[in-house]
């Protein structure tokens, strides 16, 4: 694995319009890179309709103990409608492929969707892998919620 500061996690072009539509940072503070579209041509999303589009770019995270979590944008969630139809994408470390995003019009209207905009995001996130000790009863059960479920501590 690369020992530096992008943590061994490399992005190789899938689509050579893609070059200067690299996944960046919109602001100093932002968690996500945005990810944009690598479409051959613009396309006009129907209320409903989910659409696989291309990123044009493949990452390959060295180190298992990473993920990347693809998320809509919220600009273009709450002011288009536009979302991602799997709501929330997974780029697991053993996945080298074209990073693909599913666009999902939940609006009443047609949305249009031009070449290489700004369509999710990325973020980063260490995991935690476990190993489940199977048992008969918890060894401890004393929480204040117990099994309590949905709505236990009312609205």
């Amino acid at each position: 694995m690369p020992k530096n500061k992008n943590l061994g996690i490399e992005l190789k072009l899938t689509r050579e319009k893609t070059l200067n539509k690299l996944p960046r940072y919109a602001t100093e503070g932002s968690s996500g890179l945005d990810l944009f579209n690598a479409l051959e041509k613009e396309i006009y999303l129907k209320p409903g309709e989910c659409i696989i589009v291309p990123s044009g770019i493949s990452i390959r995270i060295y180190d298992p103990n990473i993920t990347g979590i693809i998320v809509p944008r919220s600009g273009l969630g709450s002011q288009k409608g536009i979302v991602l139809g799997n709501t929330v994408g997974v780029i697991d470390s053993d996945y080298s492929g074209e990073i693909m995003l599913p666009l999902l019009n939940r609006s009443k209207t047609q949305v249009l969707i031009e070449p290489l905009i700004r369509v999710a995001q990325i973020i980063f996130f260490p995991i935690l892998k476990i190993d489940f000790l199977l048992v008969k009863e918890f060894s401890s059960s004393d929480t204040k919620r117990g099994e309590n479920g949905f709505g236990h501590s009312g609205m």
